[in-house]
């Protein structure tokens, strides 16, 4: 195997990482003060529909890309007025955010079937772009691909050195404690919530705009669900999101080249070799790691003040 093909297999698995590293990195924030939300598939669905709309509209990936955020905050917002607002059900929220979210995504982009536009520019350095190997992987990837890492740095630093961060994640391990001590729970939850919804629309709309530049209902393709399985095998660490995401991608990179080689397997066996790759790793890390794997204390758990 030369090194262009290597090249070009990294790439590719750094593509397919990256939506899911965006919106396991947000949802690990939401998980962390105790929002457990189930529906970021349906945030990245109507960040993709909307994205690729205002993109496909303006001609600006820019535009784009914060349509797409907005679009999933929006659809967060929804989420937090009945999970934390009215103190309903987690799970049930979220599941039937996840089915909104993808009959909004149909509606909005109906128009859009079929539509081609310009992946999103990547960078260019001269000279340091063309290295062998590491030049197209280091220096020459989409403005999607730096913001993710950016995240993974900006999560980790605000989590575990800032005091927002620790009052946050107080508020996820005990909401009782940290209200009795007059921390507003449903305020940070809320911030917390919106953060996690921004970040499953902006994987969303990286899909049309940079991954596949066209739209089409339903091209998650389950990423979201993919995403939320990365924060549990990550034991709610951002560095541990990043081998996740890049195991994602090499699983999908394996599933793309026995296509290609013709093994004799079906189709769906091949589709489904990157779940299977999550549900492994899962399991793995359940038996050799369950004490640094626990969730936050109040994970799913309702807020209701009592004064």
């Amino acid at each position: 195997m030369n090194l262009h093909l290597i090249e070009l297999v990294l790439i590719t698995i750094v593509s397919s990482a990256t939506p899911l590293l965006i919106a396991a990195i947000g949802e690990l924030v939401v998980e962390k003060s105790g929002v457990l939300n189930l529906g970021v598939e349906g945030m990245m669905l109507v960040g993709a529909s909307v994205g690729f709309a205002v993109a496909f509209e303006t001609d600006s990936t820019l535009l784009g890309a914060l349509a797409g955020m907005a679009a999933g905050m929006v659809l967060a917002s929804v989420f937090a007025l009945l999970a934390i607002g009215l103190a309903t059900n987690q799970v049930a929220t979220g599941l039937a955010l996840t089915i909104l979210g993808g009959g909004l995504s149909s509606l909005i982009g109906a128009g859009f079937v079929g539509q081609k536009r310009d992946s999103a520019p990547v960078l260019d350095i001269p000279g340091l772009s063309d290295l062998p190997l590491v030049g197209k992987l280091v220096f020459g990837q989409d403005a999607f691909v730096y913001s993710a890492i950016a995240l993974v740095f900006v999560v980790g630093w605000f989590l575990y050195k800032t005091r927002a961060g620790l009052t946050l994640r107080a508020v996820g391990e005990s909401h009782g404690s940290a209200h009795a001590l007059g921390v507003p729970v449903q305020k940070i939850r809320l911030m917390a919530v919106l953060f996690g919804g921004a970040c499953a629309g902006l994987a969303g709309a990286y899909l049309p705009l940079a991954n596949t530049p066209f739209w089409s209902p339903g091209m998650t393709a389950g990423r979201g669900w993919i995403a939320l399985a990365l924060v549990v095998f990550a034991s709610w660490r951002p560095w541990r999101v990043v081998w996740g995401a890049l195991l994602f991608g090499g699983a999908t990179m394996l599933e793309l080249h026995l296509q290609a080689l013709g093994v004799g397997l079906p189709g769906q066996v091949l589709s489904s070799l990157p779940y299977l790759a999550t549900i492994i790793a899962l399991i793995i890390l359940s038996i050799r790691d369950r004490r640094s794997a626990a969730a936050p204390a109040a994970l799913g758990t309702a807020f209701v003040a009592d004064r």
